[in-house]
């Protein structure tokens, strides 16, 4: 069993870190938030380099890869707070249309002429339905697809990843794929995107801390701003390397496939979680300011850590897993569980 990453896949993670500190730079991700157009150059180029096709079967213009050939791209993706959709188009639609060879989107997706979004797992809402070509949707006992619409903004923390909820007005393609699968690997993707935010969150700090001075010292040498770099680091390095496990496990469909995704995202969004409040203490009052990069990260990772399954959600699926194995049924949820 080999975890190490091709020479392919670590070169492509290198013309992605290029190309997002370039066109997902802290100077683009502001002028979205102050309300300016995305534009389409990111898109294409990803497009053009592949990206979009990493998780398209060949012969459908794709790469006919899978989530290992992805990951790291997506966990550079986080770094850079990529507001392109990628998670939903690439992780999530892509291969439910695989499955069910659905040639035209796959040939569009590929192509980087077709945006896909999804709304799975019981949430209301659609990222980005505002340029989605087709929403995702549960179906029936699968999936189905929707071209007809119509979207309404909904007000969010992060106005780079921009959240709409949609009522359907025309007829519903079902797809076959299994919804709960798409859902899964939305939470493989999310994972991967919080690892990178955490990396962003860490390195941040760590500049700051360098840079900071405080009795003449750079606030970095005090025992309490080191430990809590320290922890940073360490929660996201095991966050790394369950996210990059459950990787393995659904590119292969092993039986451990479910128990290592929701492991990954139960953990990626915990180690986003204290890299967010440490991120924001260590920086003090600036950390809270709209002129500091910091809140792109702060808020991105906020939104992830829900998305797809919260961590609560992961650890239920586990505690159930668990229980079946026992032989036991999971015990009913109390009142105040229920309302949780």
């Amino acid at each position: 069993m080999d975890f190490e990453f091709s020479e392919e896949q670590l070169a492509l993670r290198d013309v992605c870190r290029d190309l997002f500190a370039k066109q997902s730079s802290p100077e683009r991700l502001r002028a979205i938030w102050d309300g300016g157009e995305r534009g389409t150059d990111l898109w294409r180029s990803l497009a053009e380099m592949g990206v979009l096709g990493l998780t398209v079967p060949e012969d459908h213009g794709g790469m006919g890869g899978n989530l290992v050939d992805l990951l790291l791209v997506l966990e550079e993706a986080g770094y850079h707070a990529v507001p392109d959709p990628l998670l939903e188009t690439v992780v999530v639609a892509a291969p439910a249309l695989r499955w069910a060879e659905e040639g035209e989107w796959l040939e569009r997706i590929a192509a980087g002429e077709a945006v896909i979004s999804a709304r799975l797992g019981g949430s209301p809402y659609v990222v980005d339905a505002d340029i989605a070509d087709v929403v995702l949707i549960e179906h029936e006992d699968g999936l189905g697809l929707v071209t007809e619409f119509d979207a309404t903004l909904v007000p969010t923390e992060d106005r780079a990843r921009r959240l709409f909820a949609i009522e359907v007005t025309g007829d519903v393609q079902p797809v076959g794929a299994s919804a709960r699968r798409a859902w899964e690997r939305g939470a493989l993707g999310a994972a991967a995107l919080l690892n990178g935010i955490g990396r962003r969150l860490l390195d941040l700090s760590v500049e700051y801390a360098q840079a900071r001075q405080q009795f003449d010292r750079p606030i970095g040498s005090f025992q309490a701003v080191s430990h809590k770099l320290a922890t940073l680091f360490i929660q996201n390095t095991a966050a790394h390397s369950a996210t990059r496990y459950a990787a393995y496990a659904e590119a292969r469909d092993t039986a451990d496939r479910p128990v290592a995704i929701s492991t990954a995202k139960a953990y990626a969004s915990d180690a986003a979680s204290l890299a967010n409040t440490e991120a924001l203490q260590i920086h003090a009052g600036i950390g809270f300011t709209w002129e500091h990069d910091l809140h792109f990260w702060l808020k991105r990772g906020r939104a992830l850590e829900q998305a797809y399954g919260s961590p609560r959600d992961h650890r239920r699926r586990l505690a159930e897993h668990v229980l079946a194995l026992a032989g036991d049924e999971p015990p009913a949820p109390t009142e105040e569980q229920a309302d949780a």
